[in-house]
């Protein structure tokens, strides 16, 4: 019973986290002046349903009475009831989809903003409990807001016609009143305690191998060429057939579940069907309360026991709605919390300054379960090269990562200016969706760059003809598949050339070119200011660098300056 308790505390502390983000934002006044006339217009669809549920047991007593007069009244009401009605529920459900979508829309860039920022969107990927973050900023954010209003509504409906229907049926019969309440609170107690807890689990691990299943599809699509290669058709149509299988195992569970719920469920509601007759039928056979009342009372009962009952009739989607909440809750806190530092360990101090260098950096894995190297210091001159080598696995690129921030396992203290100055190019270069303008001056916006000036770039890489190629600069391509490898490190040295950044860190960013473009790409970055950092194999890299880092793989490492 208490860990039922908590976890349910759990679950609104969870879901109070997330939502009041919004109605405590800077779009607070309009959020809640949409969701007040939402309340208002519900309100008034209520009002509407009591007035036609008595119009309906006034012309269901005419036409047992026989009587034409009263029953062509009551049906003239009724219709006049429905023509005013129906805007107003109308209106009812596109402002609350209006108040959803606007909702949905903000928590979607305050997500988007923290995922981004910071280089969370990196960091998490040491989390491997938080799966999937396109699919809960996709998705989960949709679901989230979609049924939080869904259910808010529902919960306001329930407790409108709550308090309207059982003045009626207090009218009509007091002890139905009591038997629905007792009724409704003994089928609340058996469905929570019962199917509750287990199907928010089953549905938060549905929800999740879902997302593995459609992640391992997009790895497919991503990675065609090399899986066709390879040859690994095979392979990978196994790995998506466990995945699916993950999938459908669980899917079973939940649908077990869900038969043993609708089981009770249905009992539960059949029953209803019957029980205000057998109540109050006694008092309609003696004349004392006209037929239409077994219609009214019947009306009121269905609709207090549905306001009492909302657990039982709505369990399948709360299950589903509470595997969402986890699921944002644990990811919001994921990308707003600073990666943990295990007990006994320290972090790399980096410094802002106006040169780069280390300074007894030791540095260890992400989970300090391995140290890479250890108390390297050096200084890189300003328009000097610094040239990175040694085994695989050594903890070159890991150096990069340390300069850029991304790792901060270790100790020491690293000397660098503000990143924007610091243009990083990776062996697999980062095509945008763009036009290929875009990738040339990507990550810069506003750089105001001529076709001439661009086009002298693209001379400089070897890819005079590239632009003439695809019909301009402006041209939109799927560019990591349209260009080789080879091409798209071109590429990033254009980047390089039309951004001019004060510092450059090259991770084999000339590996799949040959020696010779290689020279000519080096040459030119050499008749820059710029101060750059390269990881490489090859030794003619040494022809284009002062100094040279070689890393070994026990963790000691030798700086020696290069003659040429």
């Amino acid at each position: 019973m208490l860990n039922k308790k908590k976890f349910n505390l759990d679950l609104l502390k969870n879901f109070w986290s997330i939502a009041k983000l919004y109605w405590f934002s800077e779009q607070k006044w309009r959020a809640r002046g949409l969701l007040l006339l939402v309340i208002v217009l519900l309100g008034t669809f209520t009002v509407f349903n009591l007035f036609l549920t008595n119009q309906r047991a006034e012309f269901i007593s005419a036409l047992s009475a026989q009587n034409p007069e009263r029953f062509w009244r009551s049906i003239i009401g009724f219709f006049s009831t429905v023509v005013i009605a129906v805007p107003f529920v109308s209106s009812y459900s596109f402002f609350r989809q209006k108040l959803s979508v606007f909702w949905r829309r903000w928590m979607t860039h305050s997500f988007m903003k923290n995922y981004l920022s910071d280089r969370s969107f990196y960091q998490i990927s040491y989390h491997p409990e938080i799966d999937n973050p396109d699919q809960r900023i996709a998705q989960d954010i949709k679901s989230f807001t979609d049924q939080s209003l869904r259910f808010l509504v529902i919960i306001l409906n329930a407790i409108f016609q709550l308090f309207g229907f059982s003045a009626l049926l207090w009218s009509i019969s007091k002890p139905l009143v009591f038997f629905v309440v007792g009724y409704a609170i003994a089928g609340t107690v058996i469905t929570t305690g019962v199917f509750g807890k287990a199907l928010v689990g089953i549905n938060f691990e549905q929800l999740k191998r879902e997302a593995n299943f459609r992640f391992g599809l997009i790895r497919i699509r991503e990675n065609a060429e090399s899986i066709a290669f390879y040859g690994g058709e095979e392979q990978e149509l196994q790995q998506a057939t466990n995945l699916f299988t993950d999938v459908f195992n669980n899917f079973n569970r939940l649908i077990k579940w869900e038969l043993y719920l609708d089981i009770f469920r249905n009992s539960y509601d059949f029953i209803t069907w019957a029980l205000p007759s057998i109540i109050i039928g006694p008092r309609v056979l003696s004349g004392e309360l006209e037929i239409g009342v077994i219609t009214q009372a019947a009306t009121a009962f269905s609709i207090i026991l549905g306001s009492l009952t909302l657990i039982v009739n709505q369990l399948d989607r709360l299950t589903e709605f509470a595997a969402g909440i986890n699921r944002l809750s644990t990811f919001s806190v994921a990308i707003k919390s600073p990666p943990e530092v295990p007990e006994g360990e320290s972090t790399i101090d980096t410094i802002t300054n106006s040169w780069l260098g280390i300074e007894h950096l030791t540095l260890k894995t992400p989970n300090y379960q391995r140290t890479l190297v250890r108390d390297i210091s050096l200084e890189i001159p300003s328009g000097n090269g610094l040239l990175i080598m040694g085994p695989s696995g050594s903890g070159k690129s890991s150096i990069l990562r340390a300069i850029a921030g991304f790792w901060n396992s270790g100790t020491g203290a690293i000397y660098r200016p503000e990143l924007n100055e610091i243009l990083f190019l990776p062996q697999k270069p980062y095509m945008v969706l763009g036009s290929l303008r875009q990738q040339l001056l990507y990550p810069q916006t506003n750089l105001d760059i001529s076709d001439i000036e661009i086009q002298e770039v693209l001379e400089k890489v070897n890819l005079a003809k590239l632009a003439e190629r695809f019909g301009g600069l402006d041209v939109v391509e799927n560019w990591s598949q349209v260009l080789s490898v080879g091409e798209q490190q071109r590429v990033a040295f254009a980047r390089l050339f039309l951004t001019k950044p004060n510092y450059v860190i090259l991770d084999e960013a000339t590996s799949a070119l040959d020696v010779p473009t290689e020279e000519i790409l080096y040459q030119q970055l050499q008749e820059t200011s710029i101060t750059f950092i390269s990881v490489g194999h090859r030794r003619t890299l040494k022809n284009y660098h002062q100094q040279l880092l070689e890393i070994t793989a026990n963790e000691s490492w030798k700086l020696k300056a290069i003659t040429t």
